[in-house]
């Protein structure tokens, strides 16, 4: 089934729109002395949790639903009993990472607070990568039963509709808490948008998996995905959770005011904030060469090892990087201008622009080194010496 392949990056993209935006709004909420009453620890984490599954419950349908329209637009026919398949796949496995995610996220918020930690920097990575691995092994064993039961009529039908009807109640839980009422009014459009951005991703992995020269690229576009997404998420939570403690919404403190950001304050600049970029940044190459060893000791021969691949693959991932984090510190102040919570508003649109440059600049690593691969090769497309008379 092709069009899964265009599901995975939005799916694996909703720890973005879902996981490590909960993971910053917990670790907003510990740093500010929210949980630390137990009655209203207990109704903060409720009211997230039932936040978390309707937003996955609806945006992982939107999902396949959107892989279903790309699959269409881009000359695929539509079977109906891959189209159902896909469905369930996409709803369930949404619905189980959050409520996995989502569970371990406060075990791990409460339990930095009391500690006297940091949550910031121990939630949101986590969610980033345990938000890959998990959502993409849930969807290989849900998609595979579910093909494996295709022919039974009332399956993933049934599957659909439990979940409709568990969606009145979740509601229902989060309005106990007044943030997540507003988050549930006007929280979609960043998380649908998101989703939509990562699915053009998905469209470009399904169109360049099929061709010879971008062998390979399936098992590089999480990493890519993930590490840029993961590092993207962190500076925004630090900066909204330095906006939350010192700042009033809808006014920046003044240290903010007096330069607006570009390239060179984001990184250059002595604010703990550049501080933070740059240390991210520094983590990129190193990372990239860590998961490129992995990656090249597990599939041997499947995936290219040429050192020229390997700087294409380290320069797209540290352009990437260098561009999320930089619309970090922008959109984290237009969000605060306007009154919005970054952990909401901003940490979405990035981790599903994170996702399309991963891939972007993924099939170009895999275009340009098979067109130098070839170049130099005698009688190849770029072979420049000229042929016999």
């Amino acid at each position: 089934m092709k069009d899964l392949l265009t599901l995975v990056p939005p799916l694996v993209g909703l720890k973005g729109n879902l996981e490590m935006t909960l993971a910053s709004r917990l670790s907003t909420a510990a740093n500010t002395g929210q949980v630390d009453d137990p009655q209203e620890q207990y109704r903060v984490v409720s009211s997230n949790l039932a936040l978390v599954q309707v937003q996955a419950a609806v945006v992982g349908l939107l999902a396949a639903v959107a892989a279903l329209l790309l699959g269409l637009a881009s000359g695929q026919g539509l079977d109906v009993v891959e189209a159902q398949v896909l469905c369930a796949s996409s709803v369930l496995t949404a619905s189980l990472a959050a409520c996995a995610l989502g569970t371990l996220m406060v075990c791990i918020v409460v339990g930095a607070r009391k500690l006297g930690v940091n949550p910031d920097n121990i939630a949101t990575p986590i969610a980033a990568s345990l938000g890959d691995l998990i959502t993409l092994s849930l969807l290989a064993v849900v998609s595979s039963f579910f093909y494996r039961h295709r022919d039974s009529q009332y399956l993933t039908p049934l599957v659909c509709v439990g979940f409709a009807a568990l969606t009145p109640a979740c509601v229902l839980v989060a309005k106990q808490n007044p943030p997540v009422v507003r988050i549930l009014k006007f929280g979609w459009f960043p998380i649908v948008l998101a989703m939509l951005v990562s699915s053009l991703g998905g469209l470009i992995l399904n169109k360049t998996l099929s061709r010879p020269q971008f062998r390979g690229m399936a098992v590089f576009a999480p990493i890519i995905c993930g590490v840029g997404g993961n590092l993207v998420a962190i500076q925004t939570s630090r900066i909204s959770t330095h906006l939350h403690l010192w700042g009033t919404p809808g006014v920046l403190p003044l240290w903010m005011k007096k330069c607006w950001p570009n390239p060179c304050s984001t990184f250059c600049s002595s604010e703990i904030n550049a501080t933070s970029a740059r240390v991210l940044l520094v983590l990129v190459v190193p990372g990239h060469l860590a998961f490129f060893s992995i990656v090249s000791l597990l599939e041997g021969q499947s995936v290219p090892s040429e050192r020229t691949f390997v700087l294409l693959y380290l320069l797209a991932g540290l352009v990437q990087v260098t561009i999320l984090l930089h619309l970090a510190d922008v959109a984290v102040r237009l969000a605060w201008r306007r009154a919005l919570d970054p952990d909401d508003h901003c940490i979405p649109y990035l981790t599903g622009l994170g996702d399309l440059l991963g891939t972007g600049l993924l099939a170009l690593c895999f275009l340009a080194h098979g067109l130098l691969r070839t170049g130099v090769q005698p009688g190849g497309p770029l072979d420049l010496a000229p042929g016999p008379s």
